[in-house]
């Protein structure tokens, strides 16, 4: 089993990719290389492959990079399936996890992330939570999606460290981490990687 992200910026032609385009893909090469991990077309998409475990902490992190650029957001399908065909560049490849994602992006709508797996009951669980979580991230502010994406990388840092590094006082880093669901993201993420692990290896 593997996952398949496809994605796509939102309101690109209004942000000069002079500005976006060098802060994705930065983020894009920390998940790995380009055109065996991830690839972008048609200039403002992305395909990325990654393990199902790690499927939803990508896209968090991709949401949580692009919405700290004013104007932007990003749209997100995971599909997880297997992948019978591997070609050195992913727009070559194929199998059941690119076509989850596929469809997954079909039927994404207004709505800004989305996951079709091979288990219906799964999906129908997560996809209420995901629902909730990104009425929250949609409305994040730059400085939010800041300090969440360093709160998540460093989640052992205490508020005063996360403020220090970025120059802020204490108590805006203590607001913007509640304000932008911290706590309740991440519940809902550790209980997708717990219960994707179990199907995964059922």
């Amino acid at each position: 089993m593997e996952a398949v992200l496809t994605a796509d910026i939102i309101n690109s032609r209004e942000v000069s990719p002079e500005i976006w385009l060098p802060i994705l893909k930065k983020e894009l090469n920390a998940i790995g290389e380009e055109y065996t991990t991830w690839e972008m077309y048609r200039g403002d998409s992305v395909q990325i492959i990654t393990t199902p475990t790690h499927a939803l902490d990508c896209a968090v992190v991709l949401k949580s990079t692009v919405k700290q650029i004013p104007n932007l957001d990003i749209r997100i399908a995971i599909g997880i399936g297997a992948i019978t065909y591997r070609s050195d560049k992913i727009s070559a490849s194929n199998g059941l996890a690119f076509i989850h994602s596929g469809e997954a992006f079909d039927r994404l709508g207004k709505n800004t992330l989305a996951i079709k797996t091979p288990w219906e009951d799964f999906d129908e669980v997560i996809s209420i939570m995901l629902d909730l979580a990104t009425l929250t991230m949609n409305d994040w502010k730059p400085a939010m999606a800041e300090i969440f994406k360093k709160q998540w990388e460093k989640p052992e840092a205490k508020q005063i460290e996360i403020a220090k590094e970025l120059n802020k006082k204490q108590s805006n880093v203590s607001y913007s981490l509640k304000k932008s669901g911290y706590e309740e993201i991440l519940n809902a993420i550790t209980y997708y990687r717990r219960e994707i692990e179990k199907l995964c290896c059922s």
